[in-house]
């Protein structure tokens, strides 16, 4: 990532001297102004999320003491063992798997991620080759680079902060996006390991949920637009709803406090929210550098070139910068959404499919060097050609269902 942050830098720069070599001479001054700009608006965006993140923090919080992320893995162990045979011969590692996914699921992701190195450092209790991945361990970190996220917050968040006429209405095309990249990473690694797809139990599920999939994608499709629009929104923030419902129920069921831990949980998104600024400046202010030296319109034009002489529709090109950094950073890809919504405006297609792009994968990258790097793995075989391939996938859906829901 740092060779990223020096590159725009640098980038920046050079196109700046090239305008300025050109007879442009307010480019230095330009990019200098673009500089200041971007760190303001780092600081005010992440100022503005204190709100909605202590909100949702504190929600999570109650999730997480009345126990349902682990109620939820107790639903989705059984198909974990049949996507992950290995598990069977270490079923110490299946109880943390099924809890990282479950919260992977819920959007916890506090609780994601060292529940994460903990399953993968149990699945490595079984591992005859400690420095290389075994295939359980490929499959768990395909899963968890494109795992469905059911509460999508921090796409939701930003949306809201940035003034969305309906933050949620991307939440239909979104679900879908990342359950295409999440079936397609399973098919792929599914086939590199002689896994058979075929079981009754994995059939079943994927049915179901592709199926409920389908037909609400239908009904708001094939529905005059401005009924569509008011579908997906209904349904967006009427499953939102219904998850809120189950954080509380499952709080009194478990005789949680659920104001105090309600309090606690929004104390930390409180530092959460602070925690953010740096890592928004850094981003924003990278790009704020390729956009004002005209090196990131440069590579834009040339895709857009591109696009227009084989007959494309060019306006999702304006997104595109989200899906090159999703799998490397997201902090960047954030980044890089905030920055679309700025300049295209926050209800506009291209920010609507950046709103997409940033909730249908995870940051591959960075998830294989944290997740293998915790256990002494330096041969990841295939994971990343798999998690890229998952990437891909939720990508293009993200492009394909944007237009259809919006274009």
């Amino acid at each position: 990532m740092h060779r990223l942050f020096s590159l725009f830098f640098l980038a920046g720069i050079a196109g700046a001297v090239t305008q300025l070599i050109g007879g442009d001479m307010a480019a230095p001054g330009r990019l200098i102004n673009a500089l200041w700009s971007a760190a303001d608006l780092a600081v005010e965006v992440s100022l503005g999320l204190i709100g909605v993140l202590a909100l949702w923090s504190g929600l999570f919080k109650m999730a997480e003491a009345s126990n349902l992320a682990a109620r939820l893995s107790s639903w989705v162990e059984p198909v974990l063992a049949r996507l992950m045979p290995g598990v069977r011969r270490t079923p110490e590692a299946s109880a943390p798997v099924s809890m990282n996914l479950a919260a992977n699921m819920l959007g916890l992701d506090n609780a994601a991620t060292p529940l994460g190195l903990k399953a993968m450092e149990r699945l490595q209790l079984g591992n005859p080759q400690p420095t290389r991945a075994t295939d359980s361990q490929i499959m768990f970190l395909v899963l968890n680079t494109s795992s469905v996220t059911l509460v999508p917050v921090t796409v939701l968040m930003f949306r809201a902060q940035q003034g969305a006429s309906d933050p949620a209405a991307v939440y239909l095309p979104l679900l879908m996006a990342t359950t295409v990249s999440t079936l397609v990473g399973i098919l792929v690694t599914a086939r590199v390991q002689r896994i058979s797809l075929r079981d009754p139990l994995l059939l079943v599920v994927a049915g179901i949920w592709l199926a409920m999939l389908a037909a609400l994608g239908t009904i708001v499709w094939l529905a005059p637009t401005e009924l569509a629009n008011t579908l997906s929104s209904l349904l967006g923030n009427g499953i939102l709803l219904l998850v809120l419902s189950a954080f509380f129920v499952a709080a009194w069921r478990g005789g949680v406090d659920s104001y105090d831990t309600f309090v606690e949980g929004a104390k930390e998104g409180f530092t959460l929210a602070v925690r953010l600024i740096p890592y928004l400046v850094a981003m924003l202010a990278a790009i704020a550098m390729l956009r004002a030296g005209g090196v990131l319109d440069l590579f834009l034009d040339g895709i857009r070139f591109g696009a227009a002489a084989i007959g494309w529709d060019t306006r999702f090109v304006d997104a595109l910068p989200v899906a090159f950094l999703k799998p490397l950073s997201g902090s960047g890809a954030r980044a890089a959404m905030v920055d679309v919504m700025q300049t295209q405006g926050v209800d506009s297609l291209a920010a609507r499919m950046a709103a997409v792009m940033q909730g249908s994968t995870e940051t591959t990258f960075y998830v294989l060097a944290v997740y293998f790097g915790s256990v002494g793995i330096r041969d990841f075989r295939y994971a990343l050609w798999c998690g890229l391939a998952a990437d891909a996938a939720g990508l293009i859906a993200a492009i394909l269902l944007s237009y259809a829901f919006w274009g």
